[in-house]
């Protein structure tokens, strides 16, 4: 699978941004995805994921509440709206994809087969 994240940008706080992932090389059905980030000097974060059967959905506590995943499996496509934003959620976004991965290992980087390179946003005060 081949994953290519955009959408992202600068913003200001309190504004929203819409993150887009389109897959390519098989379909996403039956497969996990998922968005993980990496802000400037430090470690990789667990954000959001979403189940392969698609009907449940992890978010980290940080973003719960504030960003949503979607998927359409018609488009091979993922995103990840982002509301609220706060200076802190500045990072790089990557997104992630992976056919085996099981519910109990979703918010563990390493777990995940598959990563797209990454999209920047920036969150001013």
């Amino acid at each position: 699978v081949q994953l290519q994240a955009s959408g992202g940008g600068v913003v200001q706080a309190g504004e929203s941004l819409r993150l887009s992932c389109a897959a390519s090389g098989r379909t996403l059905r039956g497969v996990a995805v998922g968005w993980f980030r990496q802000a400037p000097g430090k470690e990789r974060e667990f954000v959001a994921a979403s189940t392969r059967t698609g009907g449940g959905a992890l978010y980290s506590n940080s973003v719960k509440g504030r960003f949503t995943i979607s998927r359409d499996n018609t488009k091979n496509m993922v995103y990840l709206q982002l509301n609220s934003l706060k200076p802190e959620d500045t990072a790089v976004y990557y997104c992630v994809a992976d056919a085996s991965i099981i519910s109990s290992s979703l918010s563990n980087g390493a777990a995940w087969d598959y990563w797209g390179q990454g999209t920047l946003v920036t969150v001013s005060s």
